[in-house]
């Protein structure tokens, strides 16, 4: 996994922000849940088939309802327009795909909102399960339970507009682009395998997002999530240009149960499943690629 500073790694992790697809993420949810850490009352209005009676025999915070939690405000292309019920972006369409595996109808589905460090520490929650990035680490897991991943991190290709390396969309034309990235990280051996070139090595992302904006370097090799992040928030006219197929060793991202829960394994469960039946792959190609316009390099 890439190798950060401290600060940015703390800021990616927590808000990925993609104003360029979803230009209101910045404003609350109206009328979709209450303050962070209580649980929210309206639901989605996704179409969905009428649950199953199995679903009445999970032990969810609420009987016959399945809670979901997501930061506030929640992000594209994680969430888009900052509303989880419409069911539309990343999260959000894989809360309701596994709802639906679960046997919960969307109208079943509540949604409520939690900081990020409240759903990852230790004691009792409001929620069945979050999302919002959460990637499986040992020291998490002292704390709360983690379901089957559901999206590792891919590495992609981030610089501004006016750069080649913006209108890049092959391997072949990155071969002619300066491609810096962090010291000791994933990033490195994607560029170096995939591309075929060495890229210009700096001591953390910090240090390469200054190359890149003093022009040292073209572009940025790094983890799809962080490319999405430095493009909208710390880059002017921040592009991510594409990401690269089958990169592997990227942090992987799961839902948050409270530790012990009895949904930890049906919630592992119907991840599986719809990662099985090509569910979340179509919903991964839709809102990871499609929606925020970061082909694969070919």
């Amino acid at each position: 996994m890439p190798l950060r500073t401290h600060s940015l790694r703390i800021r990616v992790r927590r808000r990925f922000a993609i104003a360029a697809v979803a230009a209101a993420a910045v404003v609350a949810l109206t009328g979709c849940g209450t303050a962070a850490g209580s649980p929210g009352t309206s639901t989605s209005t996704a179409a969905v088939s009428a649950a199953p009676s199995s679903a009445a025999a999970l032990q969810t915070v609420t009987p016959g309802k399945f809670t979901v939690a997501t930061g506030q405000p929640a992000y594209s292309p994680w969430v888009q327009d900052d509303k989880p019920q419409s069911g539309k972006g990343f999260e959000a369409a894989v809360a309701y795909a596994v709802a639906k595996q679960l046997g919960y109808a969307a109208a079943d589905v509540v949604w409520t909102r939690t900081t990020f460090d409240s759903a990852i520490a230790p004691g009792p929650k409001t929620f069945d399960v979050n999302l919002q990035q959460f990637s499986v680490t040992p020291q998490r897991k002292k704390a709360v339970d983690f379901s089957s991943p559901y999206y590792t991190t891919d590495q992609a290709i981030v610089t501004t507009k006016g750069s080649p390396a913006a209108s890049a969309t092959t391997l072949a034309a990155l071969k002619k682009i300066t491609i810096g990235v962090a010291a000791g990280s994933t990033s490195y051996s994607v560029v170096n395998s995939q591309v075929g070139v060495q890229p210009k090595v700096f001591n953390s992302n910090d240090d390469a997002v200054l190359a890149l904006k003093s022009g040292q370097v073209q572009a940025l090799a790094l983890d799809l999530p962080t490319a999405f992040y430095l493009a909208q928030s710390e880059l002017k006219n921040g592009v991510v240009s594409g990401q690269f197929a089958g990169s592997a060793g990227g942090d992987k991202f799961a839902f948050v149960l409270q530790k012990g829960s009895p949904l930890t394994k049906p919630v592992s469960a119907a991840v599986d499943a719809i990662a099985k039946d090509g569910t979340l792959a179509a919903i991964t190609k839709q809102w990871l690629s499609t929606a925020v316009d970061a082909p694969v390099f070919k």
